[in-house]
């Protein structure tokens, strides 16, 4: 049993197969993945929902069910298949990690919980599927979901444009495994001092100061064009593309506006585009590739951005495994926050879906909670 990758028209145009021990594409898995494909998931959500779904047809084999004889009951002993199932992915986790032994001999990780979830989900959104398409109609989703109401609790700032009224009902899967709620680490003032000054590239500049101070996500910054910068304005506006030539892309579809009220940000693209972004150049992308290569001109991809930062990050021997372009983009949110702005505005701002995203920002430090703090121990507020 394998995935099969399918190139369609141009590179951000992908479909993928699981195929079977024959060689031949599984109907309902590949129906799923159009149905996914039409609904225009990115290629990044097709490969995940893909190779989850392999880990569960590979169990169905096991235990030789079809996937309509899956019941609750049997996912039960699915999340005990993926518990004992290794990764084949290097392990780049921050922490300890639970490892096993192949029957090869070698030792690797096994999937951690976030994965393991997700795999869970990919299975629910795949029955989902089956249930509108007519395939599985005598029963209910075997993933069974139960209410949760502590993920419709907001804390006293957040303030939501309709009041307490929400369309939304917040669920959860009635069997899933508990995972860390990790908090996002921005960078300290003497991490970023060192990187900006560092820096001689007017290019690299630009791109970690609208990081840093209009807190754009790596792929938002790839894909600007020329036509997206306001300078009168002071503004940048971040639209959805999914046609770039390196596949850098904007991940979420709603379009917004970016204010840029420090004249550093702004004056350091201007200077970039005017003084050192290739003249002879026809893209309509922002930062392209200089120098007297063979790539000269051509729009800079994400590696390209993770390779030239995490080179600055080591020769100012700042370099760790949580210290990537996005930590500039979780140094801007947690200033924002810390300085006073609410929920509702920075979510916004960041471009969230959600606002459960946003509040990961609140547990950083809460100026609330620091006050309080201070009260307890008889000390002076803060100006």
């Amino acid at each position: 049993m394998r995935v099969r990758r399918i190139q369609q028209g141009n590179e951000n145009d992908i479909l993928f197969e699981l195929l079977d021990e024959n060689e031949k594409p599984i109907a309902a898995i590949s129906g799923f993945m159009r149905h996914l494909r039409a609904r225009g998931c990115s290629p990044n959500t097709l490969a995940a929902y893909v190779y989850d779904l392999q880990h569960f047809m590979r169990f169905l084999k096991e235990q030789q069910l079809t996937y309509q004889e899956f019941s609750p009951v049997h996912s039960l002993a699915f999340l005990e298949y993926l518990s004992t199932l290794p990764s084949r992915k290097p392990s780049r986790r921050l922490g300890l990690v639970l490892s096993t032994t192949t029957p090869e001999g070698n030792s690797t990780t096994r999937l951690s919980p976030t994965t393991i979830n997700r795999i869970f989900a990919a299975v629910s959104s795949f029955y989902e599927y089956l249930i509108l398409s007519g395939e599985f109609t005598e029963r209910e989703n075997p993933i069974q979901k139960v209410d949760d109401p502590s993920l419709a609790r907001a804390s006293s700032r957040h303030r939501p444009f309709m009041g307490r009224v929400s369309r939304q009902r917040p669920i959860r899967r009635a069997v899933r495994v508990k995972t860390v709620q990790r908090l996002p680490r921005p960078m300290d003032d003497d991490q970023i001092g060192k990187l900006l000054t560092s820096l001689t590239c007017r290019r690299d500049k630009a791109m970690l100061l609208l990081m840093l101070h209009g807190g754009l996500r790596p792929g938002e910054v790839l894909s600007l064009h020329l036509e997206d910068l306001q300078y009168g304005r002071k503004r940048v506006v971040i639209r959805y593309r999914t046609d770039h030539p390196k596949r850098a892309r904007t991940k979420s579809r709603t379009e917004r506006i970016v204010d840029l009220l420090q004249p550093e940000t702004l004056q350091t693209i201007s200077d970039y585009v005017m003084h050192e972004r290739p003249t002879e150049s026809e893209s309509p992308y922002v930062f392209l590739v200089g120098g007297r290569g063979k790539r000269r001109c051509e729009p800079l991809g994400y590696y390209a951005l993770v390779k030239l930062f995490a080179r600055h990050c080591e020769r100012l021997g700042i370099r760790t495994p949580w210290v990537t372009p996005h930590a500039l983009r979780h140094t801007h949110a947690t200033r924002m926050f810390e300085n006073g702005m609410r929920e509702l505005p920075l979510q916004k701002r960041l471009g969230h879906a959600s606002p459960e995203s946003t509040h990961i920002y609140t547990q950083v430090s809460d100026p609330l909670v620091v006050e309080e703090y201070r009260r307890a121990l008889g000390e002076e507020p803060l100006e």
